[in-house]
C-alpha cells in the first residue's frame, strides 16, 4: 500500500494546486449562497476524482496493469501518452500567460456564479475535477500509477482515497478560511483569488512540466 500511496502523492498535489477551480470556490464563497455552494462544490470535486479514479482502476484491473509485479507495458506506453499531453498542455499554458499588465483571462462562466445553486455548484465541481482535461490526465496517471502497483483491491482503495484527499486541499482550503475565519476570510480570499488569477498560467506550465517529464521517465522505465 506504501508504493501505491506514494505513486500518488505527486498526481494528488498537481490537481490541488489547479487554480481555475480554487478561484471558483473563492468566487462561490462571496455570493448569497456561498455557505451552501463552497460544500457542494467540495462535495462534487470528490465525487468526480473518485468516480474517474475508480473506472480507471477497474478498468486497469481487468486488463492487468501489473505482471509479476512490474508494470504492464500497456501501462508504461500510456504513461507516455499522458506525459506527452502535459507537455504539450504547458507549452499552451506558457504561451497563453498574460504579459505586462495584461489582465489574466478567466472562463466566462466565471460571471454566472452568482445565479449557481448547489446542484450546478456540484456539476461545475464534476467537471472541473473529472473533464476538464488537465485533470483528467492527471487523475487517469494517479489510478494507472496505482494499478500497476499490483496492490489488492483494499490498498487500492486506500490509495485512491489519499489521492482524492490531497486533490482536494486546494479548493478545499478556501472553504476552510471561510468558515473558520469570519469576516477575517474576505481580504484573505480576494488576495488569494487575485493571486491565482494572475498567475494562473505560470502555475499550471509548471504543473504540467514536471508531472509531465515524471510520467514520460516513468513510461520509458517500464519498457
Amino acid at each position: 500500500m506504501g508504493d501505491a500511496i506514494g505513486q500518488v502523492l505527486s498526481f494528488g498535489v498537481g490537481v490541488a494546486l489547479s487554480p481555475i477551480p480554487i478561484i471558483a470556490v473563492v468566487l462561490m464563497l462571496a455570493t448569497p449562497r456561498g455557505r451552501v455552494n463552497g460544500p457542494a462544490f467540495i462535495l462534487g470535486w470528490v465525487l468526480g476524482i473518485a468516480v474517474v479514479g475508480t473506472i480507471v482502476l477497474l478498468v486497469a484491473g481487468g486488463a492487468d496493469a501489473s505482471e509479476g509485479g512490474e508494470p504492464a507495458t500497456w501501462v508504461s506506453i500510456l504513461k507516455l501518452v499522458l506525459g506527452v499531453l502535459l507537455l504539450g498542455l504547458a507549452w499552451k499554458q506558457w504561451k497563453g500567460r498574460p504579459r505586462g499588465t495584461e489582465q489574466a483571462r478567466l472562463p466566462g462562466w466565471m460571471r454566472t456564479i452568482d445565479g449557481f445553486t448547489p446542484p450546478r455548484a456540484i456539476a461545475m465541481a464534476v467537471a472541473l475535477s473529472a473533464i476538464n482535461p488537465k485533470n483528467l490526465v492527471l487523475v487517469v496517471g494517479a489510478a494507472a500509477a496505482i494499478a500497476q502497483t499490483g496492490a489488492g483491491t483494499g490498498d487500492q482503495a486506500v490509495a485512491l482515497a489519499v489521492f482524492t484527499l490531497v486533490a482536494t486541499l486546494g479548493p478545499g482550503l478556501p472553504v476552510a478560511i471561510y468558515f473558520g475565519l469570519g469576516e477575517r476570510a474576505t481580504a484573505i480570499l480576494d488576495e488569494l483569488k487575485t493571486w491565482m488569477s494572475r498567475n494562473n498560467g505560470v502555475i499550471m506550465t509548471v504543473i504540467a512540466l514536471i508531472i509531465g517529464a515524471k510520467l514520460i521517465g516513468d513510461g520509458i522505465s517500464g519498457l
